[in-house]
């Protein structure tokens, strides 16, 4: 079974990520693509093969139209997200959805009710749980390897240079530094966390606007209580550049990440001081994979709405009750 697979929003990470790995999933084919510039969209077409007879429609209604089209990756400006999915949901596309999913908490609420209703897949795009060192450092964890989790700290940031990002305004964004690398901190523990720690009980934090002075984080501290009692923490900036890691701590040891949170796949993993061996290879593949055997297996995906409504929720937990 093969899916044809659009792309909305032919920007950075669709070009050097989305679609490249598109192209390598075995059952995708890259059909066609959707931007408010025609020009670009000819390019992209052209750049990445699409196979549609008109793989540049001159806007989302025309794309969903399309019989043959069966999924779309959204990777549009986040507060484009949720409109979108649920007009795909109604035309009957599965979606997978770049993070964060949703601006706010009744906006990702409905996305997953009209996906449901539809009975259509919808998956968020983290990719960094496909991050080859990652999934076998989560394995060793879940056989006990560090034993009781007790805390768990993320450390990501990079430097904007300016205030002229998208997300950093009002317009098509909602956060700056959580929405750019936050989410995926705030994903990452989740993942390792919740299945033996239970659920996120109390979240604080201190954002930080003051460089720029725009509407949105610049930087957030962020630290997390879940009802086992362990604790995590996470820090996410636009402000400057600095080695990103992960630590994690158990009552039997100990597991570092380092240089792994990213587009490559690569960096160093090491559990009790241990070199962990792993396979560098694009975790951009592996989430668009997870997507469509998740349609073709009718299963859903390993990240799906639920999960990413989940952090929707905690994002505007971490900003709207800021000490900052």
């Amino acid at each position: 079974m093969t899916l044809n697979v659009a792309i909305a929003g032919p920007g950075n990470i669709a070009h050097h990520c989305l679609a490249p790995a598109l192209s390598k999933v075995r059952g995708a084919v890259f059909w066609s693509v959707l931007s408010r510039d025609s020009k670009r969209a000819l390019n992209f077409a052209k750049t990445h093969g699409a196979k549609a007879p008109n793989p540049t429609p001159v806007d989302l209604k025309a794309m969903l139209e399309d019989p043959d089209l069966d999924a779309i990756v959204i990777a549009t400006p986040d507060k484009l997200h949720a409109d979108q999915t649920i007009a795909c949901a109604k035309a009957g596309k599965h979606v997978l959805v770049e993070k964060p999913m949703a601006t706010d908490v009744s906006s990702a609420r409905a996305m997953v009710q009209a996906c449901e209703t539809a009975k259509t897949c919808l998956a968020v795009a983290y990719h960094l749980r496909w991050h080859d060192g990652h999934r076998r450092l989560v394995a060793a964890i879940r056989k006990g390897k560090l034993g009781n989790l007790r805390h768990m700290r993320v450390h990501w940031t990079w430097n904007a240079g300016d205030a002229s990002n998208w997300r950093a305004s009002e317009e098509v964004g909602q956060w700056w530094s959580l929405a750019g690398v936050g989410t995926h901190c705030l994903d990452m523990i989740r993942w390792i966390m919740v299945p033996t720690c239970g659920e996120i009980v109390s979240i604080k934090s201190q954002i930080s606007k003051h460089v720029w002075g725009g509407p949105h984080d610049e930087t957030a501290t962020v630290s997390i209580l879940f009802e086992s009692g362990a604790t995590a923490e996470f820090y996410s900036s636009a402000l400057f550049d600095s080695p990103c890691h992960v630590e994690i701590y158990g009552d039997r040891g100990y597991a570092l990440c380092d240089e792994t949170l990213g587009r490559q796949g690569k960096g160093i993993v090491q559990i009790n001081g241990k070199p962990m061996k792993f396979r560098f290879m694009n975790p951009y593949e592996g989430e668009i994979r997870d997507f469509i055997s998740s349609i073709i297996e009718k299963r859903p995906p390993e990240v799906d709405g639920i999960e990413g409504f989940h952090n929707a929720e905690l994002l505007e937990r971490i900003s709207t009750n800021s000490n900052g």
